[in-house]
């Protein structure tokens, strides 16, 4: 658990929770920044896997198109998020620039992993996110398995 300050009030937070973006002042309720989203153990350790932690990572430079950013998305799982969300009838939808972006790489991210692995396991989740659709499936994915599942183990006991 951790605390936030919020208008001079100590709230506790349960990891993977957000607070209320609203807040009561004066009997008037006023809009606050954005939320702050703490980003799972499983997404912590795709950064660290994919870039080492690093927003301006340059991935897979022998391709023709790179992978880019902290969790070094392609342009095909930018248009992936956004048939997502218009599946999903919500109005956002991402640019390839925003890959660029810790925050909207993990928001991508979410969307892709909410869509597809709800009820999935770190595994499948990270072994799709490396290999594709059916990555889980796919023996070159274990690899890239082991080293996330050993990033949980080192930093997280889990």
């Amino acid at each position: 658990m951790s605390l936030l300050k919020c208008m001079g009030v100590a709230m506790m937070l349960l990891p993977n929770t957000i607070c209320d973006s609203r807040e009561l002042v004066e009997n008037k309720s006023i809009d606050l920044p954005k939320p702050i989203i703490k980003p799972s153990n499983l997404i912590q350790a795709l950064i660290h896997i994919e870039s080492s932690n690093n927003d301006s990572c340059i991935g897979d430079k022998h391709m023709k198109i790179p992978s880019i950013g902290c969790l070094q998305i392609r342009p095909i799982m930018v248009c992936e998020a956004n048939r997502i969300l218009k599946i999903q009838q919500l109005p956002k939808r991402f640019k390839n620039k925003d890959r660029w972006s810790r925050v909207k790489s993990i928001e991508m991210f979410n969307v892709w992993k909410n869509h597809h692995h709800k009820t999935s396991s770190n595994e499948i989740i990270a072994r799709c996110w490396n290999g594709g659709p059916k990555g889980y499936k796919n023996p070159s994915t274990i690899h890239y398995w082991s080293k996330v599942k050993k990033y949980l183990k080192f930093k997280f006991g889990n």
